[in-house]
């Protein structure tokens, strides 16, 4: 399909207990983006979770800025190789958007504008582990790093951090998303290299 390349490292790994294996050190915050950078106005911006009876609930900008935020500071780790430590962030934490919706469900699948997906057990969503961030280092979050929005995961790969995100679609089983279906891993641990199916 050649949109997978296994070439994209070449920088040894610098000796840090923060960086996982394979890893590079990065101070800026490059851009990877599979296609065209969507521009979102807010009046148009919406984040709903559609759970896996039907059930949906939806947050226009207004409505989502007001909920309860955090400031925080995590590592983030690219599946091509760089990282970037101590960035810090502010967004409405998952547990706060789930917290009155009924689901069962043990996976979601994201969706973004422009129509990408990415598939995360719903157990890497809560307790305090991923937000729907908005600024980043104290700042409106740049479209091409997701703005107005985008998803994050910092214990998983980056590409599960999608960006532009616009929803949740809770699902009882696992499927694969954009990069999965292309042969990505299915779920992306980077302390174990979960790069690539197989690994």
């Amino acid at each position: 399909m050649g949109i997978i390349s296994r070439g994209f490292g070449g920088r040894r790994r610098e000796s840090s207990p923060d960086l996982p294996p394979g890893q590079y050190l990065t101070h800026d915050f490059p851009v990877l983006s599979a296609g065209p950078t969507p521009r979102i106005p807010l009046d148009r911006w919406q984040f709903s979770i559609i759970t896996e009876t039907g059930e949906k609930h939806t947050w226009n900008w207004d409505e989502f800025t007001a909920l309860p935020a955090d400031e925080f500071t995590v590592d983030i780790h690219c599946v091509t190789k760089w990282s970037k430590l101590g960035t810090t962030w502010k967004g409405v934490s998952l547990d706060t958007l789930m917290a009155d919706v009924e689901s069962a469900a043990d996976y979601a699948m994201a969706h973004s504008f422009g129509g990408y997906t990415t598939n995360v057990p719903v157990e890497d969503l809560l307790d305090g582990k991923a937000w729907v961030a908005y600024e980043f280092d104290g700042e409106p979050l740049h479209p091409e790093h997701g703005g107005p929005a985008r998803l994050l995961i910092p214990h998983l790969y980056f590409w599960k951090s999608a960006k532009w995100v616009n929803g949740l679609r809770m699902m009882p089983e696992d499927e694969p998303g954009f990069w999965e279906a292309a042969g990505y891993h299915m779920y992306g641990d980077p302390w174990s290299e979960q790069r690539y199916h197989g690994d």
